[in-house]
């Protein structure tokens, strides 16, 4: 029998202190406490977002990337989880969101860029950079940037997912693996979920795939 992952260093990168000035700290207080209102209906949601945003900066701390970034997007990823995936497809048609297949067929995929779209609205000060990961936390995408990753996979192994398939494995990698192989390897496995529990793969997904594991995006832009 195998021995358990390693799960140890992202722990403590959990626990470990935030690095927040007080001005970034009292804007994420608020953020949460829009959050909070938001998704009041939905209080799993809720908690799995505040999570992502603890990980998201966790993580962005281990690679490098900017923290206060990471935090604000991985409190917002989920935004437009507000309403059941079957009521995005209007606003995503409207909002010009187009993905070349029937809406209908990724409904799980929309909310991420639909809130990319929205969110401006709201908080007119969100970097573009932020708005890209939050849009791009459900595709992935060919040229992803290292916050784009960091959201990634945060979204994938904050500890409220509990430790089912490969995600102990995941966050063994973290501080040891380079920040994009920690994301080819969670949007490999991702892939591999979606085929075995027979859902629609989306085009999109199997040629950002096939690039992956050709090697044909192995280094940040």
């Amino acid at each position: 029998m195998s021995a358990a992952p390693d799960t140890s260093r992202f722990e403590a990168l959990l626990e470990a202190p935030s690095t927040l000035s007080g001005a970034q700290a009292r804007t994420v207080e608020g953020l949460e406490a829009d959050l909070s209102d938001r998704l009041a209906h939905r209080p799993g949601r809720l908690a799995h977002s505040l999570s992502v945003g603890r990980t998201a900066e966790a993580l962005a701390t281990a690679y490098g990337v900017d923290t206060f970034d990471a935090r604000v997007a991985g409190i917002l990823h989920d935004w437009e989880k507000a309403r059941p995936d079957a009521e995005l497809v209007g606003p995503a048609e409207e909002a010009g969101i187009d993905l070349g297949v029937p809406l209908d067929l990724v409904r799980p995929l929309i909310h991420g860029l639909l809130a990319s779209r929205t969110l401006p609205g709201r908080y007119p000060w969100l970097s573009p950079g932020v708005l890209r990961a939050v849009a791009r936390h459900t595709t992935g995408a060919r040229d992803m940037a290292p916050l784009d990753e960091v959201l990634f996979v945060a979204d994938g192994i904050e500890p409220l997912r509990g430790s089912k398939g490969p995600l102990d494995a995941q966050r063994a990698m973290v501080g040891e693996a380079t920040l994009d192989d920690l994301y080819r390897t969670c949007f490999c496995d991702g892939v591999a979920y979606v085929v075995q529990t027979r859902r629609y793969l989306y085009p999109g997904t199997i040629d950002i795939y096939n690039e992956l594991v050709t090697g044909k995006d192995a280094t940040h832009r």
